[in-house]
């Protein structure tokens, strides 16, 4: 049997964070290789924000990201920013703009990320093998001060001196998402945060179920759940809620809990009183209607119940119409699950990984890093600024 091919490091998954990770390592002198079931690379870079690819966030900051320990993701964060990306970006002439919130876009193609990252490792001298899976994946102990990561690619035996394990979380399954990167964790003794779907249309049954009838119809509101909001567009699908502000919710949301959409939001609590002063003569669906879509007002008058022209209505009914327009109650019997989710909530758990090399604690040469990790940043970016930052983190030593 001929002897393993060895290298410095050993990645799994060619996707952000993999990719951003060989490139780092690979300028370092390392000898780098990076494997990934999937026949192409970085796949779901190549399908987000709408083919153009959301790349980072120029807002970025640790309070924009949900994580047991809401400090880990500060040290890898502020040693690789979204000007640190973005001036990558420049280098490799590749025009961008900003929607948003500060989202920033390619103008042209997400192909031209995926571009960039494998230039970046061929620069660096990293070996890619795509289409291939990992098996009998293992440590030795007793060489530790070698290669102790062993693993099968193929007909091949591979040992390495570190291992990455980049292989993401289980949203979006049709482009070959696994669980992989927890049942390594969990190989090694490490802590799983349980994994749900985050970034995720919710669905609605029972009573709520009449909203169908609006499908497709979005509109301006804020959408809370405890004591998070977010003002954004919501939308209304055939099976519930969706659109940036219930994505964004979503990941605050746990089974039981309400959601409340503001359909009003930045009136004050007096403004239909307001209107029956100013225009008495109009009914609840014609004001609701100058801030919304004439569908979602009609349909909210009607389940409200306050029917003929405003100056008809008491002060006291108004004033209970606009409480309720400002915190409308649903109830989301669920969500579409990982396979509309956008992103993974949950993973390895950060107690068991240094912030600042995200290597586990008590195993040496072994990293996870990217969506895997219980790490998940809001819409908009941040969670590939979060996969560039880890891959940095890992890569700078591993």
């Amino acid at each position: 049997m001929s002897s393993p091919k060895t290298y410095d490091v050993i990645i799994l998954g060619a996707g952000g964070a993999g990719l951003m990770c060989a490139a780092v390592a690979g300028r370092r002198g390392r000898r780098v290789l990076v494997i990934d079931h999937a026949d192409q690379p970085g796949r779901k870079i190549l399908i987000s924000g709408g083919g153009r690819c959301n790349f980072t966030n120029i807002n970025t900051a640790p309070d924009r990201f949900l994580s047991a320990n809401r400090h880990f993701m500060k040290s890898a964060l502020s040693r690789y920013t979204a000007q640190d990306f973005i001036d990558l970006v420049n280098r490799y002439g590749i025009a961008w703009h900003e929607k948003t919130l500060g989202q920033l876009f390619c103008d042209q193609s997400a192909r031209q990320i995926v571009d960039m990252l494998m230039a970046e490792c061929a620069d660096a001298g990293v070996e890619v093998a795509l289409g291939k899976a990992v098996s009998e994946l293992a440590r030795d102990d007793s060489a530790s001060g070698e290669a102790p990561y062993s693993m099968r690619l193929g007909l091949d035996r591979l040992r390495a001196r570190s291992l990455v394990v980049a292989t993401g979380g289980p949203s979006i399954p049709k482009m070959g998402a696994t669980g992989f990167a927890y049942e390594v964790a969990r190989k090694f003794g490490l802590k799983v945060v349980e994994p749900r779907p985050a970034l995720v249309p919710f669905t609605l049954g029972g009573t709520q179920i009449l909203f169908r009838e609006l499908s497709g119809v979005s509109a301006d509101v804020i959408a809370s759940c405890g004591k998070t909001s977010f003002r954004e567009a919501a939308l209304f699908t055939h099976r519930g809620l969706s659109g940036p502000a219930i994505l964004q919710i979503s990941s605050y949301w746990q089974h039981g809990q309400d959601i409340a959409i503001d359909f009003l939001p930045g009136l004050p609590p007096e403004w239909l009183v307001e209107q029956k002063r100013d225009r008495p003569k109009i009914h609840m669906a014609t004001a609701l209607g100058s801030l919304m879509p004439d569908r979602l007002a009609t349909t909210l008058a009607d389940k409200i119940g306050l029917g003929g022209e405003l100056a008809n209505l008491p002060d006291r009914k108004l004033a209970g119409a606009s409480t309720r327009l400002h915190r409308w109650a649903f109830s989301p019997n669920g969500t579409e699950g990982f396979a509309k989710a956008e992103v993974t909530a949950g993973g390895v758990s950060t107690a068991d990984l240094s912030s600042k090399t995200m290597e586990a604690k008590k195993i040496p040469g072994l990293y996870f890093i990217g969506e895997g990790v219980d790490v998940t940043g809001w819409l908009g970016g941040y969670n590939f600024q979060w996969a560039w930052a880890s891959g940095v983190a890992a890569g700078a030593v591993a």
